[in-house]
């Protein structure tokens, strides 16, 4: 697991605002942050060359690309040995109708999320792509109804302030 960073408060506010709207302009982003714009730009890039940033993605909008059904797709990978693994990933991934791809701990090993045109669309991915690997065990096939993008990841409010060993409470028990 990945180390985490040391934020400021900037750092915490540049990246609310961007996780809101990535397309703010440095300009922009330096005024409603305090900062001078090449401040701005040098607290980007600090950002992005620590993973903290991971990129920029633009939504689609699947069904009017032509794929209108998804699914979440259950696979156990048996045996789940590490040579079998990364090659699985790779070919889930490479495939245009992944939209997203989890390891799982539990009965299950992974969870696809996949696009198609329809539940024709969804046999063939699932018997061409999926059942006739020979690592793959078993595939659970959920329809997705509907779906909602939650809001952005904001980072964690600091600790609340520990009181002062050194001042003793008032009345009401505050430090």
């Amino acid at each position: 697991m990945a180390d985490s960073v040391v934020l400021d408060p900037v750092d915490l506010h540049i990246l609310r605002l961007l996780q809101n709207d990535a397309r703010t302009t440095y300009r922009d982003l330096a005024a409603e942050v305090g900062v001078a714009p090449s401040t701005c730009l040098d607290r980007v890039a600090r950002l992005r060359r620590t993973g903290v940033i991971l990129g920029h993605q633009l939504r689609l909008d699947p069904a009017k690309l032509g794929r209108g059904l998804e699914a979440l797709l259950s696979v156990q990978v048996r045996p789940h040995r590490r040579e079998l693994i990364g090659p699985f990933v790779e070919r889930i991934r490479a495939l245009p109708e992944s939209r997203a791809l989890f390891h799982l701990a539990g009965p299950d090993d992974y969870l696809v999320h996949v696009a198609v045109a329809d539940t024709a669309d969804l046999q063939r991915l699932v018997i061409d792509e999926f059942t006739s690997q020979r690592e793959v065990a078993r595939v659970e096939t959920r329809l997705i109804f509907q779906q909602w993008h939650c809001g952005p990841l904001l980072p964690p409010l600091p600790p609340p302030a520990r009181m002062s060993a050194d001042r003793p409470p008032d009345a009401a028990g505050h430090g």
